[in-house]
């Protein structure tokens, strides 16, 4: 019940009233980003969404122009290097996320789940795969989010999305919602190219 209906509802009528209570917020920041760098104020990405179904993700833009399109950013030799000054706030706060609010309202992802992968990062997608992932809305936050996020090696990412898929609940999603904004407030998990490195130099201690 809980899966297939409230939840949906839930999505909804939280994405309306974000979207209506920040608009404040949106206003500024979309003028800040404006006359920070040249570029649109939002950025569309190709993300691979429930059931195998692609569709395009909003941010606020935080990158220049000429940076490499639909690369990961740990995949970048110096992401610092591509990165505007207003977009390394936002990137930090995580406030480049607010335009998934009306992917959200589309139906298109869901407030909790498995945050959406790059069409192309065939190795997350089909890890997500063994652990049924990839059968539920991404998420503007998740379990992996608040244990690790940018940290985590992919593998562990990938099982910490099936162990969401496995106990998806209202109690489960509001533990994943309160916890987003503590990881929020510390600004934790949050490293530029980082991928992997909650446990990196572990073989050598």
């Amino acid at each position: 019940m809980y899966k297939y209906y409230i939840k949906r509802a839930l999505d909804f009528i939280l994405s309306l009233l974000g979207l209506i209570l920040l608009s404040p917020i949106f206003l500024v920041l979309c003028i800040w980003i404006k006359l920070d760098s040249k570029g649109p104020i939002l950025f569309k990405q190709k993300r691979f969404g429930k059931n195998k179904h692609y569709f395009y993700i909003l941010k606020f833009r935080t990158m220049y122009i000429d940076t490499p399109k639909d690369t990961p950013t740990h995949l970048l030799a110096n992401p610092n290097q591509y990165i505007t000054k207003a977009g390394h706030f936002l990137r930090k706060t995580s406030l480049d996320e607010l335009p998934q609010i009306i992917n959200i309202l589309k139906g298109e992802m869901s407030v909790i789940g498995p945050r959406p992968a790059l069409w192309n990062q065939e190795d997350l997608i089909n890890l997500r795969e063994q652990y049924h992932a990839n059968d539920v809305k991404p998420g503007l936050t998740g379990w992996a989010q608040i244990n690790g996020r940018d940290e985590l090696e992919i593998e562990v990412k990938a099982s910490l999305d099936g162990d969401y898929v496995k106990h998806m609940s209202f109690l489960f999603d509001c533990k994943c919602f309160f916890g987003t904004i503590l990881s929020v407030l510390r600004h934790e998990g949050v490293i530029e190219g980082g991928t992997g490195e909650m446990h990196k130099g572990e073989d050598t201690l």
